[in-house]
């Protein structure tokens, strides 16, 4: 199986919750599964920027990415959160490797908008270097910036990432390891599985706002593109990424449409 995981950067707060998700990860990857990670880190960005009395600015969930934030963005994201994960990987015994959205243009992107300042669209993501790395045995962890073609640096949403990753790699799954349970309706219960269709309606009925929001959205988005299962799971629980892989409940699983069911 070829699973795209993407965790969010509550989950990679502290050395604890890092070291035991990369356990769970490596015991996947011996078991046969290839990965590639993608990784938030939006509350060590906040704390980071507030340290320097830099103010977060929020529009739809996205954060205003001026010159100061962008430059924070590197130093966080691509540096300090990414190789804490990977040295977590280290000490799990597998060979993991740091990238960001700008090697080899793994995702290219587009300005969203003058108002938004350095904020980015995924455009494409090219996996040719992803699956060098997974060929080799290595494990690509990403950190969620991405780049253009004359070099200029886009601070990009998390999950919008790790769809367009997991379509350019083909990924049969793609999993959201956040900090909920998974999808609330209009009745806040959890719902075990959700299709397409009721994912638009959630936001459209905004019931499913900001993160949850551009989950779904990215959701939609990789099913459509051709992933056959994405699922919004709770990374804080024990064991997860087991379950997760081998079938079982857990989260939300999100399918293209009623009665679709994923037996691969």
């Amino acid at each position: 199986m070829r699973a795209l995981i993407k965790i969010g950067g509550t989950l990679l707060d502290t050395q604890e919750s890092r070291d035991r998700l990369a356990r769970e990860i490596a015991e996947a990857l011996a078991g046969g599964l290839r990965a590639v990670i993608v990784h938030g880190g939006g509350k060590q960005m906040t704390r980071f920027l507030a340290e320097r009395g830099v103010e977060s600015r929020f529009v739809n969930g996205l954060r205003v990415t001026t010159p100061a934030v962008l430059d924070a963005v590197l130093k966080v994201l691509a540096g300090s959160v990414n190789q804490e994960l990977v040295a977590a990987f280290v000490a799990s015994g597998v060979r993991p490797v740091g990238l960001s959205g700008m090697d080899a243009l793994l995702t290219e992107a587009r300005q969203m908008s003058e108002e938004m300042g350095m904020v980015g669209i995924p455009v494409r993501s090219d996996a040719s270097l992803l699956n060098l790395l997974l060929d080799g045995g290595y494990l690509p962890v990403v950190g969620c910036v991405a780049g253009d073609r004359e070099g200029h640096f886009y601070n990009v949403n998390a999950d919008q990432m790790a769809a367009s990753l997991a379509l350019a790699m083909q990924a049969n799954k793609l999993i959201f390891l956040t900090d909920v349970d998974g999808v609330r309706d209009q009745t806040n219960i959890i719902r075990p599985t959700i299709n397409v269709e009721e994912c638009q309606a959630l936001i459209r009925l905004e019931v499913a706002t900001g993160g949850m929001r551009a989950k779904l959205e990215s959701a939609a988005s990789a099913l459509e593109g051709g992933v056959s299962e994405v699922v919004i799971a709770p990374g804080a629980r024990a064991g997860i990424i087991g379950k997760l892989i081998r079938g079982q409940q857990a989260g939300t699983r999100l399918v293209s449409e009623v009665g679709v069911e994923n037996h691969g």
